[in-house]
Parts: structure tokens; C-alpha cells; sequence
């Protein structure tokens, strides 16, 4: 069954989340640039839209001395991206010599077995038509490039139930539920505001003084604890059900890897480190669903907002 393109919405969110594929320089030569062509309405063609991502793989030599977390942050990746493309790095090591794959940013490879753009972009959350564009509008491929999904090594997929996170993940992130006035940075596609690019947020940024406890939405296990690129001091929290919440850019960690934990419970504090989005103090805070390619980002809002009002009506 070939691949169907589906058509352009002429929304806001459309617009975002088309030129999200246009920020790098090398998207806009592949043929970004003319605006008409692409919120017309009518269907894409292959010459308006980027060349796909699959085809902008460069390769890298593994230097002496070099480590994964070094040669992934050379190229603004996350080492989950550089483990599912190379798989000679799942050691845990970067053999010096080996030539790795690099993706023009983080992603996963998947091939398909006939499915529609729809049904691909359902099963990983993400638009129809921006992946479409970001595969270079090709209408059957037999491998595309899944933009924002995290490679794991978790074979089996565990699917997220809407019912299922709102009762394993019941508890706020913050001391105090906020108003959704207090979300500096929202998840998904749209200009990310301490560079001027149009990017993907994989969370939801929420204000908070400096300091402030921050605990654990849901009882689970903590599966990272340290610092990890532009994440700075992470916290990462694996939950039933295949979730997990992630807190980062925390000014400091109080909580070890192995360690359990109640919903509740502190394990840091709010401050500064990493790349924040915002100059404003605040927590980043996301929500993931475990898939058989990785951890996929979901949008934490509709978990806080849920949580939020819970707490309300008590």
C-alpha cells in the first residue's frame, strides 16, 4: 500500500510545525524558502519540499579520547540518537576509529511494511503531513525518519493509555498545582525563545523560585541521576505501565539511580543548569511513553491540567 501525503492545514499550528523542518540552514536549500508554495493548500511536491532526512547523514571518525556524550553534544544530539544509528556504541564505548552515522538531529530510523503516513505518524504521535516533509515527500519509502522519538533497547512496546497515566502519575511536580499561567515554554513545535529558532520542546517549562522542592509526580524507580547536556542535572523516574517522567535543568539532585520513590517525594530543587529555554527560573518537566524504538514525549499537559484540577477539588 503506497504512502498517501495528506494536505496542508492553513492554522498557526501548521505554520509552526512546518518551518520546525526549516530552521537549519541546510533544510532551508533543500527548498523551505517559498512560503506560497508551502500554505497554498494544495499538495506538496517533491520539488518544494527539503531533501529527506535519511539522505543528510554525515559520518564521524571516532578520535582518541572522544566519548559519546562529547560526540554527541558536538552535534546537538542526544547520545540515545547516536546509540540507535551506530550500533557498535551500545557497548557503552566509542571505539576509537569506528565511523559513525549522524542524523541531522535526533530521531529514530523505522521500516515500513506498507503502512499510510497516517498510520506511521499515529503510532509515533507526530503529524502527517510535518512527516511527510521531513522524509522529503516521498510518497512509498521503505525506511523514514521519525523525528523527536528517543531509541531504547526496550524490545517489547508498551502502549500509554490515557486512563492508566492519570492514575500512575497523580501527583504535581511542584509543591503548589499552578495556574497554566505559570508554563513558560509549552511542549511541541513553535519558536524556542532564548535562541529565535523554531524547534521542538520535548516538555512543558514551569516557572518556580529558585530552590523550590521538586518531587515526583508517580511512585517509581529513578533510572538517571546526574548531568546530561542541555538537560543539565537530570532526574529520570521510570513508572508501571511503561512511563516515565523526566525533571531537568534541576539546580541540584537528591535522590540516587536505583532508588525508589514515592509520588511526592522530593528529589531536587529548582535553579539553574544545562541550556534553559527561559531566563526565568523554572522546572522542565516531560512525560514519556515507552515504545519498541524508545521513549516517546508526550504532552504533559493534559496530565498536569488533570492533576491540577484533583487537587482543586479536595
Amino acid at each position: 500500500m503506497p504512502l498517501r501525503p495528506s494536505r496542508f492545514h492553513r492554522s498557526v499550528g501548521s505554520f509552526f510545525l512546518l518551518v520546525a523542518f526549516g530552521w537549519e540552514s541546510s533544510f532551508a536549500s533543500g527548498g523551505f524558502s517559498q512560503t506560497t508554495r508551502q500554505f497554498s493548500g494544495e499538495e506538496t511536491t517533491p520539488s518544494s519540499c527539503p531533501p529527506p532526512a535519511l539522505s543528510r547523514l554525515t559520518r564521524h571518525t571516532v578520535a582518541p579520547g572522544e566519548t559519546l556524550g562529547a560526540i554527541a553534544q558536538k552535534y546537538n544530539l542526544i547520545p540515545a540518537t547516536l546509540l540507535g544509528f551506530n550500533p557498535v556504541l551500545r557497548s557503552g564505548r566509542a571505539p576509537v576509529g569506528a565511523v559513525l552515522v549522524v542524523p541531522p538531529f535526533n530521531g529514530v530510523r523505522v521500516e515500513l511494511t506498507g503502512q499510510t503516513w497516517r498510520e506511521v505518524a499515529k503510532a509515533y504521535k507526530v503529524r502527517p503531513d510535518v512527516l511527510f516533509e521531513v522524509n522529503g515527500c516521498q510518497r512509498s519509502p521503505r525506511v523514514v525518519f521519525i523525528p523527536g522519538v528517543n531509541w531504547s533497547p526496550v524490545g517489547a512496546a508498551a502502549q500509554m493509555l490515557p486512563r492508566q497515566s492519570k492514575v500512575i502519575l497523580s501527583g504535581y511536580p511542584l509543591p503548589d498545582a499552578p495556574s497554566e499561567s505559570v508554563v513558560l515554554l509549552n511542549y511541541g513545535y513553535g519558536v524556542q525563545p532564548e535562541i529565535g529558532k523554531v524547534g521542538f520542546h520535548s516538555g512543558v517549562d514551569l516557572a518556580a523560585p529558585m530552590n523550590t522542592s521538586v518531587l515526583a509526580v508517580g511512585s517509581g524507580t529513578v533510572a538517571f541521576a546526574g548531568v546530561q547536556g542541555a538537560s543539565g542535572n537530570l532526574v529520570v523516574i521510570n513508572h508501571a505501565e511503561g512511563l516515565q517522567t523526566r525533571y531537568a535543568q534541576l539546580g541540584k539532585i537528591t535522590v540516587k539511580v536505583g532508588q525508589r520513590v514515592n509520588q511526592g517525594q522530593p528529589i531536587g530543587i529548582v535553579g539553574v543548569s544545562g541550556r534553559p529555554s527561559s531566563k526565568q527560573p523554572h522546572l522542565h518537566f516531560e512525560v514519556r511513553s515507552r515504545s519498541n524504538l524508545g521513549w516517546v514525549a508526550e504532552d504533559p499537559k493534559v496530565i498536569l491540567l488533570k492533576n491540577t484540577q484533583r487537587a482543586e477539588n479536595r
